[in-house]
Order: C-alpha cells, then structure tokens, then sequence
C-alpha cells in the first residue's frame, strides 16, 4: 500500500462501472488542487460520440483502443492530475504497465449490489445493455478483480459511503 504520493505523481482511480471513479474523482481533484481527467468522457468529447454508440458501430475493440491511446497521453502529462480509468481498462495489459509506475493507483471496490444501485439505467452501459445487471456485473467483477489488485497501490472499498468520505479515506491513504 502506498504510504506517500509526492505532488508530481498522479493519483488513479480504477474500478468497476459504477464505483463512483468521477464523483470521487472530481471531489478529490478539488481537495488536492489538481486537475480532474477522465478517459471516458475524454474519449466522447475527442470522438463526439457516446461510449455507447462507439461500442454499437466500431466494436468494444476499436474502443479499448481510444482509451489505450488517450490513458498514456494523460499519463504523460508532467503535471500531476486525479484521473479517472474506464472500468474494463485493466483489461489490457498495455493499460496495466503503463499504470505501473505512473502515480498512486487507487482501486474504488464495491460489492456488486452497491454497483447496480449506482449504474441505474444500465441501457446506457454497452457491456450491460440488454443482460441481467446483477448476473453481469458479477461476471465482470470476478474476471477484473485480479487485474485491479494487480495495478492497485490503494484499495479503497466504498460500500455505504457517500463521495465526499470516499475521498476522505483515499486522502487518508495517501498521506
């Protein structure tokens, strides 16, 4: 477990779809001063297309291909920021080596009924669209949770917790 994170490191929130990784995210970049990146919506606005669309008409590889590119430009960027991974990011194994080493990586684990409360509408998630929510997610959770505690420094489990004690605690384990 990380015990420090110097101010020129990034601090990288991973997790599951629905794990709170932009809420977290935005409310921490703002406690530690930082700029707040995350890949997905990153991803959209460079591709003018939701990740939903992207998924229909290009394919879940074309995709993860995006986000590859887009996570090492944010990784390399000198100035240290809070961003937030797509869920299946940890997927690649480009995306997991080049998080080695990039920063503090903090895993946002939640149970798989604390995960569908949080997605809602899960027509909007192309890896949920039309399948049982709950039998998906835990599908999806048992594949990347190894890869998630691969690349995490930090495990931050948020079950019952609003945002703002999130961040609390992944401040506290980064002190």
């Amino acid at each position: 477990m990380a015990t420090s994170t110097p101010s020129t490191e990034h601090v990288v929130l991973v997790g599951m779809m629905g794990a709170g990784k932009t809420s977290v995210g935005m409310l921490l970049a703002e406690r530690l001063g930082r700029p707040f990146l995350d890949v997905d919506a990153w991803i959209e606005d460079e591709e003018g297309l939701s990740i939903a669309t992207i998924f229909e008409s290009r394919g879940e590889a074309s995709f993860r291909e995006l986000e590859v590119r887009i996570l090492e430009s944010f990784l390399g960027n000198p100035h240290a920021s809070v961003l937030s991974v797509g869920g299946g990011a940890v997927t690649d194994e480009r995306n997991r080596k080049a998080l080695s080493g990039c920063g503090t990586v903090v895993w946002l684990r939640a149970s798989d009924d604390t995960l569908a409360a949080h997605i809602g509408d899960a027509s909007v998630r192309p890896l949920l669209a039309g399948k049982d929510v709950n039998a998906e997610l835990a599908r999806l959770s048992a594949v990347r949770a190894p890869l998630y505690t691969e690349v995490a420094d930090v495990i931050v489990d948020v079950d019952g917790l609003a945002p703002d004690d999130v961040v609390d605690r992944v401040v506290a384990a980064l002190k």
